[in-house]
């Protein structure tokens, strides 16, 4: 359990750190308000197109598993049909022996 902790508290020291070294990087930009909120803005729109674009790849990813596991399923489900029909006719095959 200590080991968790540990974990969780590195990473929240990693993630105020990097916000104490981004707001001191801005406030020690050599460019003005104006270009910095335009930059900002800019590297915004740049990560968020990078992250749909990575959502769109997961989910036809995602999709293409699916379609693989229903496609498994559906032969899986055929097979034990035709395993039962089998079982079915041999069971009458062999009442119609007894009989005989």
């Amino acid at each position: 359990m200590s080991s968790e902790s540990g974990t969780g508290e590195k990473a929240l020291f990693f993630v105020l750190g990097a916000f104490v070294g981004a707001a001191t990087a801005l406030l020690l930009a050599p460019r003005s308000g104006e270009e910095t909120r335009r930059y900002l803005a800019s590297k915004a729109r740049e990560r968020a197109d990078y992250i749909s674009k990575q959502g769109r790849d997961i989910a036809d990813k995602a999709s293409a598993y699916v379609g693989k596991g229903k496609g498994f399923i559906e032969q899986q489900r055929d097979q034990v049909a035709a395993a039962f029909e089998a079982g079915k006719q041999a069971y009458k095959e062999e009442k119609e022996k007894a009989k005989s």
